[in-house]
């Protein structure tokens, strides 16, 4: 779980953006999106040679 303390004279809406920063280093979103809706197995690995293909390639 991400975590943000406001540092004093710190404005909200700059802890928000670095609320927003941390998670979206983390990828927590990307993972919420991704476990939305059961995946078949067969999709899942589909989905991950498909990854591993992208990632060889560079």
């Amino acid at each position: 779980m991400s975590e943000v303390r406001i540092e004093d004279g710190e404005s909200l809406e700059s802890a928000l953006k670095r609320f927003k920063k941390k998670v979206q280093k983390a990828g927590i979103l990307t993972e919420i999106r991704r476990r939305e809706h059961y995946e078949k197995p067969s999709v899942k690995k589909k989905r991950k040679r498909a990854q591993a293909r992208k990632k060889k390639r560079f």
